[in-house]
């Protein structure tokens, strides 16, 4: 269930509650006149089930300029009232796609923060940590850490609204963070070069991480079964399936792999992570932007924003 928050100018007070009382899985509404303050207007408190939400944004975007409205997500309801209006809302709370809330999450993560590049570097700089000392769990935390995801996820939904501008800055975004985590963690490397505590022995005899820098039919599968996974988990909140996704691609890892590798001037390794870098990535953008169209087959917006 979501909670809604809404300040509705007191003229067009009746024509709201109109609309969330003729949508089915809302239930629980409560009308506070004249209680806003900024902006002036009556308050419309009420529960809807996911699978409602659209209908009710789309139905009400006009309160986006004249009015507001505000979404939380209920962690318990207990109510029949509420069981009831998800019984008789259409599909599944799981499955529901809240469009609007895709749209803000995805605007969020495409763009360039300290906390995206802190996490990205440091995700790169144990990722060539576990290249040196051949060790798999460190691959694997540094997959866990990586942020990139959202910048992936970003591409996808501007593939599918054709938003140029979002794509070119999400794009933008993935960019910056792998020059920026790459230079970092080759600097580092190359320190560590320079003191005599790596050679090229490191990689070439690493045997368990150079998956790394095999790229091949299964990595572009695996890449495919990962975006679609991970397009799934975020439009459903599952944030635990995140966490399979990201383990499950070498992003972060080859990232790693390319920045140790150029301080040992070994530059054959180098293309090679790069190219495991691009098909991952590719890999998850086709497979996410299908998947968010085959969602939204059977999740459309409704109302103004129907174009989606």
């Amino acid at each position: 269930m979501l909670h809604l928050r809404l300040i509705v100018p007191s003229d067009r007070t009746e024509e709201a509650v109109e609309v969330l009382e003729g949508c089915p899985g809302v239930t629980n509404l409560v009308v506070l006149p004249g209680a806003a303050r900024e902006p002036r207007g009556d308050v419309i408190l009420c529960d809807s089930a996911r699978e409602s939400a659209n209908e009710v944004l789309g139905k009400l975007a006009w309160l986006e300029e004249e009015g507001s409205i505000a979404a939380e997500q209920i962690d318990l309801s207990l109510s029949r009232a509420a069981d009831r209006a998800v019984e008789q809302a259409p599909g599944d709370p799981d499955d529901a796609v809240i469009w609007e809330d895709l749209e803000h999450k995805v605007d969020a993560d495409s763009r360039v923060t300290w906390a995206y590049l802190a996490f990205l570097a440091i995700a790169t700089q144990i990722a060539g940590i576990g290249v040196l000392q051949n060790s798999p769990i460190l691959i694997v935390g540094a997959m866990v850490l990586g942020p990139e995801f959202g910048a992936v996820a970003a591409i996808c939904f501007g593939l599918l609204r054709r938003r140029g501008h979002l794509i070119v800055t999400a794009l933008r975004t993935l960019a910056i963070g792998f020059t920026v985590a790459i230079a970092i963690t080759y600097a580092c490397a190359l320190v560590s070069y320079w003191l005599g505590w790596i050679d090229i022995g490191n990689l070439t005899s690493n045997e368990e991480v150079q998956f790394i820098v095999k790229p091949d039919r299964w990595s572009f599968i695996v890449a495919l079964l990962a975006g679609a996974a991970g397009v799934l988990s975020v439009t459903a909140g599952k944030s635990s399936a995140l966490v399979g996704v990201f383990i499950s691609v070498t992003t972060v890892p080859a990232a790693g792999y390319v920045a140790v590798a150029m301080a040992v001037s070994d530059w054959g390794e180098v293309a090679a992570a790069v190219s495991q870098l691009g098909i991952n990535i590719l890999g998850m953008v086709i497979s996410g932007t299908i998947t968010l169209m085959v969602q939204r087959k059977f999740w459309p917006q409704v109302g103004r924003r129907s174009s989606i």
